[in-house]
C-alpha cells in the first residue's frame, strides 16, 4: 500500500488520489459533515467525510474518536475559499488542501485515553506510566527527532575528521573511583561481579595504547547515585579520545562538533572559538565552575575594605585567613521577608551560618535596612558604594569564609536571586558557550584526611606541576582538565591523560593507593603504559543534557524515550522488580531484604 505522509501534501497534489494512515488527532462535526485531523509522525492533514462522496465512509466516520488508527483514501482538493469564507489554515503545512474521503478503514480502535494528548500534564508519574502515549505528543516527538539529529551530526562530524566508533564492554570491573557502581553477579563465576561502566575511561585509554589514535563512541553509562532533574542512573555520553594531541586540539575539535550539532538541531551558527576562563577566575567572579554568564551580576572582593569592620563576622573572618565577597542585585532592595529568608536558607544549605545583606532603599545610608550597617564607618560605606556601584533600590548580599566556600555560597545566592528577579526571561535563545580550564588536580578531604582526584586518577597535571606531584608537594596542583559549559550547565569535561607508568604511580601514591592495590585494581593500565603508550587526551559530553538545552527543556527526562523517575523507577514496565528465588539461587545470592527489615 503506497501511502503519503501527512505533511507531504500541497496544492500541487490537487486532483490526485492519495492514501493516508495514522491517528485521529481530532474530530469535528459540522452539520453532519465530519472533519478529521489525521496525524502521523510528520504532521497533520485534514480529511473531510461527506455522504455524497461516500455514504459508507461518512457513516463510519461518525464512530471515530481521538487516537483511533485509520486509513483514509480519496482525492486531494483545495480548501474552500470565497469572499465570505476562508477555511485555509496558515498555521498548518498542509493548510491549503484537504483529502476528500472516498474510503475509510478503521485499523484499530482506541479506548478512552487516561489523559489528553493536546494538554500538558503536571503528573509526571502518570506520563511515565503511559510513556508510549506521552511520546505521541508533538513536543515529545520533536524532542526525540532533535536528539537523533544532534547525535547524527556528532557522528558525521567525528567520522569526517578520521575518528572511528568503537564499542567498549558493558560488563566491566568495579574500580574504586567515581560514583557507586551497579553490580552484576556472574553465574559462571560464583561470588564474583561485573560492574556496569560509569564511563569507558580505561577502555578508551587502552584503545590509544592499541594505536586506534582517534576513537569515539555514543556510550551508555551507569551510576548508582541519587537522582535529580539532570541525572539518571543510566545515561548517554559522546565519548572521544585521541592520541598525539594537546588541550587546544581537543577544544578545537569539540567546538566544531558542537557548532555542527546546534546547526543541525536549531539551525543556528555558533560562533567559535569559545571564550576560555580558568577555574579560579570562574569561581572568583561567578561562584561556580559552570558559570551562568547571561546574568550581569559578578562577585566583588571586599576583604581589604572591610577587614577592620566592627561587624565581627567580617573582621573575624579576615583575621582567620578568610575573605569577604558581595554581589549587587540591582533593583532588588524591595525583596520580601520571605525572599530574604529563602536566600538565607540557600546560604545555610551551602554551609554558611547565615546571610548578611543590605537593602539600599535610598541614597542616605540611614534608610538602608541591614542587621549590621550601623557598625560600618562612613569610609567603609563609601568603599562599598564605589566597588559595587550601589544605587537606591539595590540589594547587597555578602559571603564571608575561606575563599572557596565563600565563592560557592555567594554563587548559589547569585543564581537564586536571578530566578527571583526573572533575569532569564528573554534570554532563552542565547547560547553562551565557554571553556573552564586549569581545574585543581586534587582536593583535600578534611574528614577522611586524604587527597582525592577532582576529575579522575588518570588526569595529567600542568607541565609545571608534574615534578611537584612526583615529589609529593600536592597543594595547589592544577590539571590539564577542561569543561565545556553552556548557559550555566556543564555539557562535558575532559583532560589530557597521564601516559607514563611513573607519573601514574605518583598519582596513585598521592591518592593513598598503595602499589599492591594499584596493581590489583589498575594493573592492566599500568602495564599498558610500559609498552610505548602515546600521549593522549579526550572528553565526554553528556548527550542528554546537550539535547535538553537544545530543546529548551528543564529536565533530561524530557529528552529520553523511557527515563526513570526521581526514585529510580521505570513506571511503564515496573522496573526494578523482584526476581524469582530460583534465579537468585543460580547466582549464589541470598537476599537480605527480609533480614534487614526485621532488624
Amino acid at each position: 500500500m503506497r501511502t503519503h505522509h501527512c505533511n507531504e501534501l500541497r496544492p500541487a497534489h490537487i486532483g490526485q488520489p492519495v492514501t493516508l494512515i495514522g491517528w485521529v488527532n481530532s474530530v469535528r462535526d459540522q452539520g453532519g459533515v465530519i472533519f478529521i485531523d489525521l496525524r502521523d509522525r510528520e504532521g497533520v492533514t485534514q480529511c473531510v467525510f461527506r455522504a455524497e462522496n461516500s455514504p459508507e465512509a461518512a457513516t463510519l466516520s461518525h464512530t471515530l474518536r481521538a487516537e483511533d488508527v485509520i486509513t483514509v483514501s480519496g482525492p486531494v482538493e483545495e480548501r474552500l475559499k470565497t469572499a465570505e469564507v476562508d477555511t485555509k489554515n496558515e498555521n498548518l503545512a498542509t493548510g491549503e488542501i484537504e483529502v476528500v474521503a472516498h474510503e475509510l478503514v478503521i485499523v484499530n480502535k482506541a479506548e478512552v485515553l487516561p489523559f489528553q494528548l493536546d494538554k500538558e500534564l503536571s503528573n509526571e508519574d502518570m506520563r511515565l506510566h503511559y510513556r508510549y502515549l506521552d511520546l505521541r505528543r508533538p513536543r515529545m516527538a520533536s524532542n526525540l527527532r532533535h536528539r537523533h539529529e544532534i547525535t547524527q551530526a556528532a557522528r558525521t562530524y567525528l567520522s569526517n575528521d578520521g575518528f572511528i566508533e568503537v564499542e567498549t564492554p558493558i560488563l566491566s570491573k568495579s574500580t574504586p573511583e567515581g560514583a557507586r557502581d551497579f553490580l552484576v553477579p556472574s553465574r559462571i563465576n560464583p561470588g564474583k561481579f561485573y560492574a556496569l561502566p560509569q564511563a569507558p575511561q580505561q577502555y578508551k585509554q587502552m584503545l590509544m595504547v592499541a594505536g586506534v589514535e582517534k576513537y569515539f563512541q555514543v556510550a551508555r553509562c551507569f551510576r548508582d547515585e541519587d537522582l535529580r532533574a539532570d541525572r539518571q542512573p543510566e545515561f548517554t555520553q559522546i565519548d572521544v579520545e585521541a592520541s598525539f594531541v594537546d588541550q587546544d586540539d581537543i577544544i578545537g575539535l569539540i567546538e566544531g562538533m558542537l557548532s555542527s550539532m546546534f546547526e543541525a538541531s536549531r539551525g543556528v551558527k555558533v560562533p567559535t572559538p569559545f571564550e576560555r576562563i580558568t577555574w579560579h577566575d570562574a569561581m572568583d567572579k561567578y561562584g561556580s565552575d559552570k558559570p551562568e554568564r547571561r546574568i550581569d551580576m559578578e562577585m566583588v572582593d571586599l576583604t581589604e575594605e572591610l577587614k577592620d569592620c566592627e561587624f565581627r563576622v567580617f573582621s573575624g573572618t579576615v583575621a582567620s585567613g578568610g575573605i569577604i565577597k558581595a554581589i549587587n542585585a540591582k533593583g532588588f532592595a524591595g525583596a520580601s521577608v520571605g525572599q530574604i529568608e529563602k536566600l538565607t536558607k540557600t546560604a545555610q544549605e551551602a554551609g554558611a551560618k547565615g546571610l548578611a545583606y543590605i537593602q539600599a532603599r535610598d541614597t542616605d545610608r540611614s534608610t538602608w535596612r541591614s542587621p549590621f550597617v550601623k557598625r560600618m564607618t562612613d569610609e567603609e560605606v563609601e568603599a562599598l558604594r564605589a566597588k559595587l556601584s550601589i544605587e537606591p533600590g539595590d540589594l547587597i548580599l555578602f559571603a564571608a569564609d575561606k575563599w572557596e566556600p565563600a565563592c560557592d555560597v555567594l554563587g548559589r545566592i547569585r543564581l537564586e536571586v536571578a530566578g527571583m528577579q526573572n533575569l532569564y526571561e528573554g534570554k532563552e535563545d542565547e547560547l553562551d558557550f565557554l571553556w573552564v580550564t586549569e581545574f585543581p588536580l586534587l582536593a583535600y578531604d578534611e574528614d577522611e584526611g586524604r587527597w582525592n582526584a577532582v576529575h579522575h586518577p588518570f588526569t595529567r597535571p600542568l607541565p609545571e606541576d608534574e615534578e611537584k606531584l612526583k615529589n609529593g608537594d600536592l597543594k595547589g596542583l592544577r590539571a590539564q582538565a577542561y569543561d565545556v559549559v553552556l548557559n550555566g550547565t556543564e555539557l562535558g569535561g575532559g583532560s589530557i591523560r597521564i601516559h607514563e607508568a611513573d607519573l601514574q604511580s605518583a598519582m596513585f601514591t598521592a591518592l593513598g593507593i598503595g602499589k599492591e592495590e594499584a596493581q590489583a585494581e589498575f594493573g592492566h593500565i599500568l602495564d599498558a603504559f610500559k609498552f610505548g603508550a602515546p600521549p593522549h587526551g579526550g572528553i565526554a559530553l553528556g548527550l542528554d543534557r546537550l539535547v535538553m538545552l537544545a530543546c529548551r527543556e528543564g529536565s533530561i527526562r524530557e529528552v529520553i524515550a523511557f527515563p526513570k523517575n526521581n526514585k529510580g523507577l521505570e513506571l511503564m514496565t515496573s522496573s526494578p522488580a523482584s526476581v524469582d528465588f530460583k534465579q537468585l539461587r543460580e547466582l549464589r545470592i541470598k537476599s537480605t531484604v527480609e533480614e534487614s527489615a526485621k532488624v
